[in-house]
């Protein structure tokens, strides 16, 4: 047993641009690619180390910048992610962005207006925990915003990351999928575990009652905004390890997509005194 490749793991997990898209055929509990989680584990651990390596020279070239998209339900596991795929990641150029309620600021503007403030600049690697999308996810679920306006919303979403993708960005889209009865564990682990108390919201169970309109918002955004240059990948996230591994494989093979070089400054060391 092997760890599968990044261009399996791509193509396992990817949205099909153009095609129909339905969130059944995608179990939460896919083991198929890491059927081992002692494997799932080890691979982990070796794309943390490459992904540092990588984000150092991406951070001195200062040419691109990459973007990481966490999106799912609660408890689907966003901060976990971050914890582990970026893991031995050094802080310097990492931005790590999380969405919540919009400020009053934020709602005089438009609904874009306060991501792409965010977007990491070039050099660095930047994290959304939630993103643009809630503004077809929630804001349609709770009808914050009129059914034309979010049907607007799809085509300037695509045209946004299109922009970005065109301008030296590489966004990873991630659907972290977690199944209906794996979220009511932990949501109850969330109350009887004390340093997880803090992370629980009563709201967390409104959201829950909706889980059908969440899923079908998901669906219709997943399948409207998969392109070829700003793919979703469906991420089966009810084993957090495995969860974590199908990441890091993503987040590892778009670094090594980007041919990244140390760049040469034209220095020489005989060229300067250090006496």
């Amino acid at each position: 047993m092997s760890i599968p490749s990044i261009s399996a793991v791509r193509k396992h997990l990817a949205a099909v641009p153009g095609k129909p898209f339905d969130l059944t055929k995608h179990d939460s509990g896919d083991r198929s690619l890491f059927e081992d989680k002692s494997l799932a584990s080890m691979s982990l651990k070796q794309d943390a180390a490459a992904i540092n390596e990588m984000k150092d020279i991406l951070y001195a070239e200062k040419k691109r910048s990459v973007l990481v998209v966490l999106q799912g339900m609660d408890t689907a596991g966003k901060s976990g992610t971050i914890k582990s795929v970026f893991a031995d990641t050094t802080p310097l150029g990492m931005e790590v962005k999380a969405f919540k309620a919009p400020s009053t600021n934020e709602l005089a503007r438009d609904y874009l207006w306060r991501v792409h403030n965010a977007v990491p600049k070039k050099g660095h690697v930047g994290i959304f925990d939630r993103s643009h999308y809630e503004d077809v996810l929630v804001v349609k679920v709770r009808g914050f915003a009129s059914p034309e306006d979010i049907e607007k919303r799809y085509d300037q979403i695509n045209a946004f990351e299109k922009h970005l993708s065109e301008n030296g960005v590489t966004l990873i889209k991630c659907m972290l999928n977690i199944g209906y009865e794996e979220q009511g564990i932990r949501l109850k682990e969330r109350l009887n575990e004390q340093h997880k108390l803090w992370k629980f919201n009563p709201s967390d169970l409104d959201d829950r009652k909706r889980w059908k309109e969440f899923m079908a918002a998901y669906e219709t955004a997943v399948e409207r905004c998969s392109t070829k240059h700003a793919p979703w990948y469906v991420i089966p996230s009810d084993s957090r390890t495995r969860r974590s591994a199908m990441i890091a494989r993503l987040v590892r093979g778009a670094l090594e997509d980007m041919d990244l070089r140390w760049p040469d400054p034209g220095h020489k060391l005989e060229d300067f005194d250090f006496s």
